[in-house]
């Protein structure tokens, strides 16, 4: 697991570096937080959906999605102690805890304070390493899955490329989703290889056309970085750009195990030796 940390560190500072000079989208999040201590602040997106950010793994992200009967959370952060009775609190409802895809700044501490987790059963591989000791049951996702929260219905939709079992969440009659880290908050760390990736960004945005959407919430969100179509679209590009050799590949040796990068408009997508075999 330090491993995993330390790697997402160095991946995290290039995350800094490339978002630092792009252009700011306007900012969603209303002001005023409805809570806040020292480990997440929650602030309000619309009447039924709150996100939360944590301040160990560049705001990596949680959401809690509110129906009229029971609500669910996406993600638990890195550590954010008391997790579960804060969100049950903002929503006074059962919550439910799924896991975006399981890496520690998504399945850290807060985990253990549910009896049960989803996950995407092809991240199992990672359960090990990122969710260490974890007694509760997993329970696994499938894909066009559809969460029915009373009056709101969140589908399901995988999208492997960041880890295999990275997974997305429609809302379709709001017209947005969640992402997580697959379209990486504008630094993408690509885990398996392109071609995975760039097949994730082609089907997401038949979904995109599908059900009008206009944006999905990445898993570092900081108000100004949405996941547009656009960005969608062009990551996939890149990836196949990289591919048939007519993008060409940088190195940066001191990013560890994914040393290569190219970079598009508003977007860095890292990768390794095996994400272009």
């Amino acid at each position: 697991m330090k491993n995993i940390f330390l790697s997402m560190v160095a991946c995290a500072t290039a995350f800094i570096s490339c978002t630092q000079e792009q252009p700011k989208e306007e900012a969603q999040i209303t002001d005023g937080a409805v809570y806040k201590d020292e480990n997440v602040e929650i602030n309000q997106l619309d009447a039924h959906t709150w996100h939360g950010k944590g301040h160990l793994m560049f705001n990596e992200s949680i959401y809690l999605i509110e129906g009229e009967e029971s609500a669910i959370l996406l993600d638990a952060g890195t550590k954010m102690p008391g997790l579960r009775k804060i969100v049950e609190g903002i929503v006074n409802k059962p919550v439910t805890l799924i896991a975006t895809h399981v890496h520690p700044d998504h399945t850290g501490m807060a985990v253990n304070e549910w009896e049960s987790i989803w996950i995407n059963a092809a991240d199992e591989v990672n359960v090990p390493r990122c969710m260490p000791g974890y007694k509760g049951e997993k329970k696994y996702l499938t894909d066009g899955q559809v969460f029915d929260l009373g009056g709101r219905k969140i589908e399901v939709l995988f999208g492997p490329g960041h880890t295999p079992g990275s997974t997305l969440f429609i809302d379709a009659d709001a017209h947005y989703g969640f992402s997580a880290d697959a379209f990486g908050s504008t630094n993408l760390l690509v885990f398996t290889d392109l071609s995975t990736e760039a097949g994730t960004c082609e089907r997401v945005t038949r979904f995109v056309d599908k059900y009008q959407l206009t944006h999905f919430y990445p898993g570092h969100y900081d108000g100004n970085n949405l996941e547009t179509p656009k960005r969608i679209k062009d990551i996939k590009l890149l990836c196949e750009g990289v591919l048939d050799g007519t993008i060409e590949k940088k190195s940066d040796p001191s990013n560890g195990a994914l040393k290569y990068y190219v970079d598009g408009d508003g977007i860095r997508v890292r990768f390794g030796e095996s994400g272009i075999r």
